[in-house]
Formats: structure tokens, C-alpha cells, sequence
């Protein structure tokens, strides 16, 4: 088995670039690819879904599409690529049904990538030991998926009052830093556990 994993943005490659292997062990062969910026994704998606289900003639493939919600609605942008794949005649996680075989399994982030670092706050710490492990006891965080005013922004002031990156935000360093502590199993994101899941099932 073969899986592609298909990502918005640098941060997002570097991230799973340390913790997929982790999460996948020896089950699978896998590659991320990265489509720099959601508008380039989704317009490219059509095309490299054709391509795909061409490949799959002659390849043991499968397709994990991992993208941010940002502003959007969630089922709006669910159904969006859903529809992309199901035009291209494959069959997604969602649509498949329980335990039935699938070939694409589209997952969302929400709102964004830092969300799931606020997901694991002993993760954030490791990376950066002046931030507390209370982080996950505040109240604003107890949800890592619903942060109000922007996760990275939130994770921007909250590292700014403890000393660190005062000028800017570098989202690809910090992914690279704190991904590597992670531990999928204590995740509190609920996007993070739906986007575990959507691994377990590809390599079963």
C-alpha cells in the first residue's frame, strides 16, 4: 500500500513529515506532497484525482487530502471535495460507509494547524519550555478546535508573553519544533483524532 498525502502549505509537510511515521509505522509507503496554498489545492484537485484513479489500475494507492477550514464553513468545503473526488470516480471514507473499502479520505483541519498543537499542550511545552502546561486549562483552550480570533495568532501572543518570536510568527519553524513531541494517542483536537482515525483505516 502506497499513500498520498496531500497538504496546503509548507508547515503542514514539515509537520507530518515527523509524526506520520510514527502513525504508520512499516504498514504503508507514503508521500506528502505540498500544493502551496489552498487555492492552488483545490483548483489542482480534479485533475490529480483523474490521474489517480488512472493509477490505481496498476498501484496499490490511496489518498489522504489534509486542508484548513480557515473561514469557511466546514460541510461546505467537506462536500466540495468530496464531489471532486466522487467526479473522478473515486470512493471517499465518507461515502464508502462503515468498514467498507475507500480510496480517498478527505479531512479538515479547523480551524488550522496550530489547533492541533493546542491540542497537545505537553507537546508546546517540550518544544518551548517557557510556556506553561496550563495552556490546556484556560478557558479559551479548552477547545483546541474553537479558538476564537485565529489559533496561530492566539499562539503568536501567547509565545510573545513568554519571550519568544516578538517580530513574527515563523509557522514553518514551529510546526517543525513542536511536531516532533507529539503524541497522536493525547491529541484534544477532535480534527486531529477525526484525521488519526482516517490514517488507521487507510493502513488496515
Amino acid at each position: 500500500m502506497h499513500i498520498e498525502v496531500y497538504v496546503e502549505e509548507p508547515s503542514a509537510k514539515v509537520a507530518l513529515d515527523n509524526f506520520l511515521p510514527r502513525m504508520i509505522g512499516d504498514r504503508a509507503s507514503w508521500q506528502i506532497l505540498n500544493f502551496i496554498g489552498k487555492d492552488k489545492m483545490l483548483r489542482s484537485l480534479p485533475a490529480r484525482f483523474r490521474a489517480i484513479r488512472k493509477r490505481m489500475a496498476n498501484e496499490q494507492l490511496r489518498v489522504l487530502v489534509l486542508i484548513d477550514r480557515d473561514n469557511q464553513d466546514c460541510r461546505e468545503l467537506k462536500g466540495q471535495l468530496e464531489r471532486m473526488a466522487g467526479d473522478a470516480g473515486l470512493v471517499t471514507k465518507s461515502r464508502a460507509g462503515v468498514d467498507a473499502q475507500f480510496e480517498v479520505a478527505n479531512r479538515i483541519v479547523v480551524e488550522e494547524l496550530e489547533a492541533w498543537f493546542f491540542g497537545d499542550v505537553v507537546a508546546l511545552c517540550d518544544a518551548y519550555d517557557r510556556l506553561s502546561n496550563s495552556l490546556a486549562r484556560k478557558r479559551r483552550y479548552r477547545d483546541p478546535d474553537d479558538i476564537a480570533g485565529g489559533t496561530w495568532e492566539a499562539l503568536h501572543r501567547e509565545m510573545k508573553r513568554v519571550g519568544y518570536y516578538r517580530e513574527h510568527f515563523p509557522k514553518i519553524e514551529v510546526a517543525r519544533r513542536v511536531s516532533k513531541f507529539m503524541d497522536p494517542a493525547r491529541n484534544r483536537s477532535a480534527s486531529f483524532q477525526a484525521f488519526r482515525e482516517a490514517v488507521e483505516a487507510l493502513v488496515a
